[in-house]
Formats: C-alpha cells, sequence, structure tokens
C-alpha cells in the first residue's frame, strides 16, 4: 500500500503547477493533502478514481486538509470533536479495515512563538486524540506537524533554536507522541541521514541551496513497525514550498 502526504501551500496553485501529474504519478492509494487553502465549492476539481474527504477552515483561503482514496473508508471523522480546535480544517481521519489514517495539519507557532500556548494546547488535544484511536486499532498519521524533531532536521539548528518549529517546548511535543508508541518512518528507515527536507523558504533561493527542514512526516503506532516497507521525501517534486513525503507499507487485507 501506498501513501502520500504533500503540504501544497494552496490547492489550486498547486493544481497549476503538477499536482495532478504527480498524483498520477505516484499512484498512490491514498494521498493526503495539507493547506489546501479553499474550500471544495470554490474551484470543480475532479479527482478519478478517489473519494475525496475535504475539511476546511472557516476562515477563507487558510489552513484546510483533504484526504483522497482510492477505496471507500469504513468511517471518515473531521477535526478532533473539540470545537476550541475544529475551526481551522486542520484534521480527517479515515478509519480502515486495520488502521486508522489522521491527516493533519499541525498549527504554526508563528514568528516570535505568538501562537505557542495555543499550539501547545491543539498538541496535547491531538496526543488524547490518537490515544484515543490507538486503543481501537492501529493508527497511521500524515502531514505537516510544523516542528523539526531534531538538528539534523534543519540546516541550522543553532539560529534557529527559538524561532517557531525548533523551540524546546515544540520539540518535546513530537517526543511525547513517539513515547505514545509512535514511530517516525522516516527516521526509522533513515536514522542518520542528513540534509533530506521536507520545507524550505521562498527567501533567498533556500531550495537550490537545500537550506530546508524535516517538518513533513509519516508516524505508525508501533503495530505496524513489521509492516513498514520504506518511506520517502520527493525533494525533486516542485509546486509547493514543501515537497510530497511517501510511506510504503504492507497491507495485504486492505482493498
Amino acid at each position: 500500500m501506498r501513501l502520500i502526504s504533500w503540504n501544497v501551500n494552496g490547492l489550486r496553485a498547486c493544481m497549476q503547477k503538477g499536482f495532478e501529474n504527480f498524483l498520477l504519478e505516484s499512484e498512490a492509494d491514498v494521498f493526503c493533502v495539507q493547506e489546501t487553502k479553499m474550500h471544495p465549492q470554490q474551484a470543480d476539481f475532479a479527482f478519478e478514481d478517489y473519494h475525496a474527504f475535504w475539511n476546511s477552515a472557516q476562515k477563507k483561503g487558510y489552513s484546510g486538509v483533504l484526504t483522497l482514496s482510492k477505496s471507500a473508508p469504513l468511517s471518515v471523522r473531521y477535526g478532533l470533536g473539540l470545537e476550541e480546535h475544529d475551526m481551522e480544517g486542520r484534521v480527517v481521519t479515515c478509519e480502515y479495515e486495520n488502521f486508522y489514517l489522521v491527516n493533519v495539519y499541525t498549527p504554526n507557532s508563528q514568528r516570535g512563538l505568538l501562537r505557542l500556548p495555543y499550539r501547545l494546547e491543539w498538541e496535547s488535544a491531538f496526543r488524547g486524540f490518537l490515544q484515543t484511536l490507538a486503543s481501537r486499532k492501529e493508527v497511521l498519521v500524515c502531514g505537516d506537524l510544523n516542528v523539526a524533531h531534531t538538528e539534523i532536521d534543519l540546516t541550522n539548528p543553532q539560529s534557529n533554536r527559538y524561532n517557531a518549529g525548533f523551540s524546546d517546548p515544540e520539540r518535546s511535543a513530537f517526543s511525547q507522541l513517539l513515547q505514545l508508541g509512535f514511530l517516525d518512518t522516516y527516521r526509522h528507515f533513515y536514522p542518520d541521514k542528513t540534509e533530506v527536507y521536507t520545507w524550505w523558504s521562498y527567501m533567498s533561493q533556500s531550495r537550490a541551496r537545500n537550506i530546508g527542514w524535516r517538518i513533513d512526516y509519516f508516524l505508525a503506532s508501533q503495530g505496524l513497525q513489521a509492516q513498514l516497507k520504506d518511506a520517502h521525501i520527493y525533494a525533486h517534486i516542485l509546486g509547493s514550498d514543501h515537497c510530497p513525503v511517501g510511506l510504503e507499507i504492507d497491507m495485504p487485507d486492505e482493498p
């Protein structure tokens, strides 16, 4: 089974920069999108062969996630079930026979860490949500988690120590996810690989110089470890300031 996740930084713009080509070429069984920045009625997109599950922010042009699935899930859930966290279109959870797939766009703490207190409230609620799911069946989490976990996950760790995405509280929150029993699948396969990133600033030719951050992930609950086959970062795919990430997993009973 092949899964892809991509923060497209505006789906309407990305559709004109190769999104459909990559969707087709990827042959993904499930393709998760973050930061759609739109409501489905704002464009006439038809994703052939896929069921589409949108969770859009109330605020237009902001946030939003979309899960495209070739097989129909057993159930679909939008948000965390908490009003204070479900206004920004950040989570879609699809239930399949053997696992849940959570597509998430984690809030950014913003410049000066102005939104860090809210971010940490979100993190606590999200952990609780995942724990509830994991008590029922295995869980995969994918998306833009807006944090570089360790120093090898960004180019300039020292100068970014107190910046959004690499602050100690954000990194600690990610560590707590792993302590719950989740695996960072890319590091599972490539624990020491450096200079592999998923986001690059549009400033100072950062992408051309590979000055970036690894902030997009697939996480898997421990019970899925033996079924993991490989993890990918598609750094050559353009169209957004993020690149897609992927996971191959053996799910023989899934359609």
